[in-house]
């Protein structure tokens, strides 16, 4: 099974997310001053200072002259006021002067800074007719923002996310909306679905994670480091804030799937008989009664070493047709969980395995969900058929393909007839024995049916050469010619039709 690896990078429509988590908007940078005030304002200055210095000129008080031909000359006029009152007048007229400027003049916009490289202009100041993007309606003079392509009122400036204005001068975006950068963060910026953390950035300042190609469980490329594990049935890491349960052989369970799963050979026993009466409902019944056994790994691993006469398995083998004669130990009894998420107290007996046909046994590794149970008896059953019928030595690619062909099949008719038969698939169950055996099990739950379709993927998506392309190449002769005029072809030719 393949795992994506992905690098989130630029800023798009495809949910890419750039190295800083957003792309950086600032406050556009007011280029206006007290000298950019409008000219009425600059008159009513003037005004104001012409007609204090008339009525001082009327009274008889101190003028003041600009010659620009010579240079400046001072007469004072001495009329009947002493000069101490002219000095004090003067001061108040100036005063008064200074006071009308003040209240015609705005103070200062206070200057610009800079903070890591980025200018920071502080908030402008309106003086003319502006919409505001936000409310639509009139900016008058006082504080707005610009930014977006538009003028805003600071409280219509609204981060998307929790609608709360924006007073940073530094904020996010994403589809043309405001967001703070925490709360773009929060809501965009990637969480391992592993460790709960937000996915860190590679050395190139890029998001990179991995992803299950069918459950798209997202996480950090270090969980494939750090020993993290695995459910040994869906193959989903186990999070930080969930225990899996682990079996005495080593391996892990999550709790999706140990709901399912099937723990000794007597609770294995129904699925058996489902799973002889699909051959029978294929017109391949099985004659022989073969004992079923369910085992731990290693069991297995020891009978696989025993037979003679060796078939290709997976790296990690989870079922296996026996010929020989030889004794397995059988799970007897379901074990319990016990402290540290662990089973304890299982029981297994020895079981001795007498050749009274080619077939000897089926063995079935214990403590997998029921749909993965039947679809590896499926797969084994098959092999079982082949030897009882006769059919010559095969190449690995026929024998063990043909084998997924019928495991696909019966998974195929489980959720067919889980869904009600609606939606029927196209592969080489298209026309599902009537003798399904969900009716016997019960509604699934929805979990349990998700886990049907990723099994059938495995299938599907394999790529090692026995089992992948043998399928492949099985399923399109089922589909072109038929499952019996398939095994015919194969019996006469030991190769599958085309």
């Amino acid at each position: 099974m393949d795992w994506w690896t992905n690098v989130l990078e630029g800023f798009s429509s495809r949910g890419h997310y750039p190295g800083r988590y957003g792309e950086d908007r600032y406050w556009d940078e007011p280029r206006r001053s007290v000298d950019d005030l409008s000219n009425f304002d600059n008159e009513d200055i003037e005004c104001a200072i012409a007609l204090s210095l008339s009525e001082e000129d009327q009274k008889g008080k101190k003028v003041i002259e600009e010659d620009n031909e010579s240079e400046q000359s001072e007469e004072y006029y001495k009329p009947h006021q002493p000069e101490e009152d002219v000095t004090a007048q003067l001061d108040e007229d100036e005063q008064l002067a200074k006071a009308i400027q003040e209240s015609l003049s705005l103070e200062s916009p206070p200057r610009a800074q800079y903070d890591g490289g980025n200018l920071v202009p502080p908030y402008p100041f309106s003086s003319g007719y502006r919409i505001c993007a936000g409310c639509n309606t009139e900016i008058g003079h006082g504080q707005f923002l610009s930014c977006m392509g538009g003028v805003w009122h600071p409280d219509c400036f609204c981060c998307n996310a929790c609608n709360l204005p924006i007073t940073d001068y530094e904020f996010s975006m994403s589809g043309n909306r405001p967001y703070h950068k925490s709360c773009y963060r929060k809501q965009h910026h990637p969480r391992c679905d592993v460790c709960n953390k937000f996915i860190p950035t590679n050395s190139a300042g890029l998001i990179e994670y991995r992803a299950h190609p069918f459950w798209l469980q997202k996480y950090c490329p270090s969980h494939e480091r750090d020993m993290t594990p695995r459910c040994c049935s869906c193959e989903r890491m186990e999070p930080t804030d969930t225990r899996y349960i682990s079996l005495d052989d080593g391996r892990k369970l999550c709790l999706e799937c140990l709901d399912s799963a099937i723990m000794d050979t007597h609770e294995c026993q129904p699925l058996y008989f489902e799973i002889r009466e699909f051959y029978e409902g294929l017109n391949m019944k099985v004659e022989q009664e073969i004992p079923l056994l369910l085992v731990e790994r290693p069991a297995l691993n020891e009978a696989m070493e025993g037979e003679k006469n060796g078939h290709h398995h997976l790296p990690e083998t989870r079922g296996l047709c026996l010929s020989e004669e030889q004794t397995v130990t059988t799970v007897l009894r379901r074990p319990r969980i016990g402290a540290g998420y662990r089973f304890i107290d299982i029981k297994t007996e020895p079981y001795r395995l007498s050749r009274r046909c080619e077939v000897t046994a089926i063995l079935i590794l214990y403590g997998l969900p029921r749909l993965l149970t039947g679809s590896i008896l499926a797969h084994e059953m098959m092999h079982a058929w082949l030897r009882l019928k006769g059919y010559p030595n095969l190449r690995p690619e026929v024998e063990e393909g043909i084998c997924q062909v019928l495991a696909h099949m019966w998974l195929d008719s489980e959720i067919y007839s889980s869904s009600g038969g609606e939606g029927a698939s196209s592969s080489s169950s298209s026309s599902p024995p009537s003798s399904s055996t969900s009716s016997k099990k019960g509604p699934r739950s929805d979990f349990e049916k998700k886990l049907g379709a990723f099994f059938k993927h495995q299938i599907e998506s394999d790529t090692s050469p026995a089992y992948g392309e043998g399928f492949r190449i099985g399923n399109q002769a089922v589909l072109k010619y038929g499952l019996r005029r398939t095994l015919d072809h194969i019996q006469m030719t030991g190769t599958f039709p085309v």
